[in-house]
């Protein structure tokens, strides 16, 4: 029996020793929580908690026709961003589905040649060697490609409170920075940290992306943070918890955002995902744009829906949604009895004339029939 040998980020001696629950996690050993899942949900929720997303993988595409390959790739339109600006996107494939979905970050040019761009592409850390390969493959352009994901570790500080916590750490007027743009600062003593104001939780906040050997300075000063004085080191409400990737997942559910490789992969196109939003096809012929103008031409067969469990208990991954008449029509892709409302969400693929808010259905688990309802998306209030 071959055992797989996980990775470990820079941080996973700091997670051992906080008593972490670790388990396998797209190749690496990861915190699943530290002191409980409700806790910690409750924590970016209410107030602040930090997450350690090391694994994910970062590319820089620099070059004269930076853009022209980001352009042929990716489904939305990166003409427009201007630096300090950042995008989600995904990578169809030629049959419309989807090779992984990422974020487009457009990089300062200082670094870059007279008439170069540079951007960085941000993408899941199960889908590293694909997507890497992938941009190989499609890059017939001037543009060179670098892989930094080694180099670089990524803290997520979410929570209504991350501002008050974290400000002291930096120069950067952080409330000045509107979702989806970033920067480059001194924080927490360590220069060239990118500050983005991203994340996966819906609950506002900061993703850093920081070079690897500083990783442990900047997790150790952020959480020892919550304010300069002892009122505020004291104040539970400016404390930053540590964040496993169990409440990450429930977060990220609340607010309907998908997760790669349970509510989308190479099956499933961005439209039938609901990602029409982040599919331009009027920007030009790009991978993928004619399956999907055909698509949209013949009309989509099936639909990313939120459905709500009208019982105690949660669906999951792969149970069958039926109709009322007990007819099997979509599947469960992602499922859990959400913290903060009390009572069980998921997200599901359904025949897309039954997509509509208030459409009724049974969820299959096991022998028992759960009743269910299609519901609009975020099911939690957005707080970013």
């Amino acid at each position: 029996m071959i055992t797989e040998t996980l990775k470990q980020t820079p941080l996973y001696d700091r997670h051992l020793a906080m008593n972490a629950k670790m388990a396998g996690f797209a190749g690496y050993d990861m915190p699943i929580s530290y002191t409980g899942l409700r806790e910690e949900h409750a924590a970016v929720r209410e107030r602040v908690g930090m997450f350690d997303v090391s694994h994910m993988g970062e590319f820089i595409v620099r070059g004269k026709e930076a853009l022209d390959l980001i352009q042929h790739v990716t489904s939305n339109d990166a003409s427009g961003l201007k630096i300090g600006q950042a995008q989600y996107s995904c990578f169809p494939t030629p049959e419309g589905g989807i090779v992984d979905d990422l974020l487009v970050y457009r990089l300062p040019e200082d670094k870059c040649a007279a008439g170069e761009r540079a951007y960085m592409l941000v993408v899941n850390a199960s889908n590293i060697a694909k997507d890497w390969a992938w941009l190989q493959q499609h890059n017939r352009f001037d543009a060179t490609l670098t892989d930094i994901s080694e180099q670089t570790a990524l803290l997520a500080v979410q929570g209504p409170k991350t501002i008050e916590a974290i400000q002291w750490l930096t120069t950067v007027k952080l409330r000045d920075l509107e979702y989806y743009t970033f920067t480059k600062g001194r924080f927490a003593g360590v220069d060239n940290v990118l500050i983005s104001a991203t994340g996966y939780t819906g609950a506002g906040g900061f993703e850093l992306y920081i070079p690897a050997d500083k990783a442990t300075l900047v997790w150790d000063a952020i959480l020892a943070s919550g304010g300069t004085t002892t009122e505020r080191l004291n104040d539970e409400r400016h404390k930053v918890q540590a964040v496993g990737l169990g409440a990450r997942d429930s977060l990220r559910l609340e607010m309907g955002f998908a997760l790669y490789g349970n509510d989308i992969d190479d099956t499933t196109s961005t439209l039938e995902a609901g990602l029409g939003w982040i599919t331009k096809l009027t920007k030009g012929d790009f991978v993928g744009s004619d399956f999907l103008k055909q698509q949209k031409k013949d009309g989509i067969k099936q639909r990313l829906v939120g459905i709500r469990i009208n019982d105690r208990r949660a669906a999951r991954h792969g149970y069958p949604i039926c109709d009322e008449a007990g007819s099997e029509i979509g599947v469960i892709t992602s499922g859990t009895l959400s913290p903060s409302l009390g009572y069980p969400i998921a997200l599901g693929y359904v025949p897309f004339k039954m997509r509509k808010p208030g459409t009724k259905l049974t969820v299959s688990a096991g022998r028992k029939q759960l009743a269910a309802e299609v519901v609009r998306v975020p099911f939690a209030r957005s707080q970013a």
